[in-house]
């Protein structure tokens, strides 16, 4: 009988984060890939040159008061530099939060 670890806090935060996004249906649409569960959400990579403004990373991080804070910005040599950001942002608009961003959308 397999025994498997129980999932971490930060794990099961950037678990509904994705499932709020969309989950499979969403990253079929995006193209998102190289999930990572950070210490307060989930950032993950999108194709290069596939989102305006040349955004190639996003994080999703849960703030105190129960809302997130997407950040849109672009990875390159090492260093992460911040496009655009939207906070206070409720789970019912993540979605809407991340087209605008990006420019990419959800779902069809």
């Amino acid at each position: 009988m397999t025994q498997t670890k129980p999932l971490t806090n930060a794990q099961q935060v950037a678990g509904t984060i994705l499932d709020q996004l969309g989950a499979r249906r969403f990253l079929m649409m995006t193209g998102a890939r190289e999930l990572v569960a950070t210490a307060q959400g989930l950032q993950f990579k999108l194709p290069a040159n596939f989102a305006k403004d040349g955004v190639n990373m996003i994080r999703v991080e849960l703030s105190a008061l129960d809302t997130y804070d997407v950040i849109a910005g672009r990875w390159a040599r090492l260093d992460f530099k911040e496009k655009a950001r939207e906070s206070m942002v409720y789970a019912e608009d993540l979605q809407r939060a991340f087209t605008r961003l990006t420019g990419l959308d959800t779902h069809i």
